[in-house]
């Protein structure tokens, strides 16, 4: 049966005056009629010319239903939630400041949305746009890192203990009216790269026993920085996914014990990963699995030692 379906694209932006304009454009030049979505934009706190190219946008395309709202709280969280305060629609949409919407993004999704109700939420394709080139240490264990996702062209519920990036992800309103909001003590703030919120959403998704779509035809190109493929930045990154899993643990209530074991079963991956790579001559590839692996533990020390010594960092 299908349903009538309203679109809101929230997009939380954060000194990007390099790549916002690009972003907003591909969903100005969508192929879904205007009369079918709003654009949510968010500024939690940019100091560039984030702020004058969003107000320029928005009195540039006066035919467009567009909010360009702000969040004084810092924190990737704190905009998403408010993106989803100010929203009208049915299904809400989160797009990255720097992710690019293929034409027909909107349009698929709409099509998925009221054509199967029982979707709750799902997440899209995610194509890597590298400024420079793709590293020679890069495998696709490690594509995450550039927040890029494949899962195949056929549509499908994604695989038991994966989830959709939150570069291009999608929900019907009515689960956070239901479930509760993102949580404010995960997620990026500023320069901190925590996370682990969209895991969170996700994870309260599968406990009430609904499906997460891939839905491989909504694709968005992603753009990803020289300095995002340095070593001191996946440093920074991978010790705040293990700082963010401690966080998490503790605000719901999990098992520590349970994730310490998940994350030794990840460190025998990774060996054998490392192992194999070795046989086919391709060090640099398993090198940087297992540096990640070991930045995520240390992050997860660290973590434990913050929680202990109830560190700010939470707050």
């Amino acid at each position: 049966m299908k349903t009538n379906c309203f679109l809101s694209v929230i997009i939380c932006t954060y000194n990007r005056e390099k790549y916002i304009q690009e972003s907003l454009n591909c969903i100005a030049t969508q192929s879904l009629k205007n009369e079918f979505y709003e654009l949510v934009i968010v500024n939690n706190n940019s100091t560039d010319h984030t702020d004058s190219i969003c107000v320029k946008f928005k009195s540039d395309h006066p035919d467009l239903n567009i909010k360009y709202i702000f969040e004084n709280e810092s924190g990737l969280s704190y905009a998403r939630n408010k993106g989803i305060k100010e929203s009208s629609g049915d299904v809400l949409i989160f797009l990255d400041d720097d992710a690019m919407a293929s034409e027909s993004y909107l349009s698929n999704i709409r099509s998925c949305f009221s054509e199967n109700e029982k979707v709750l939420a799902g997440g899209g394709k995610i194509l890597p746009q590298y400024e420079s080139h793709s590293p020679d240490w890069m495998s696709k264990y490690l594509l995450p890192l550039v927040s890029a996702l494949n899962l195949g062209d056929e549509i499908r519920s994604f695989p038991k203990n994966k989830y959709p990036i939150g570069a291009n992800m999608f929900f019907r309103k009515i689960f956070f009216e239901e479930h509760g909001d993102f949580n404010t003590d995960l997620g990026r703030k500023g320069k901190l790269l925590l996370g682990g919120e969209e895991k969170d959403v996700f994870q309260r998704i599968n406990q009430s026993s609904n499906t997460i779509i891939y839905l491989p035809n909504a694709v968005v190109r992603h753009v990803v920085p020289k300095e995002r493929l340095e070593e001191t930045y996946i440093d920074n990154m991978a010790t705040g996914v293990g700082i963010s899993e401690i966080i998490r643990i503790k605000t719901t209530g999990s098992s520590i014990t349970k994730m310490y074991l998940k994350e030794l079963y990840k460190w025998v991956g990774s060996v054998v990963l490392y192992i194999l790579f070795l046989l086919k001559f391709e060090h640099k590839k398993g090198r940087m699995i297992i540096r990640f692996r070991y930045f995520v533990s240390r992050g997860m020390l660290l973590g434990k030692k913050f929680e202990s010594e109830q560190s700010g960092i939470f707050h």
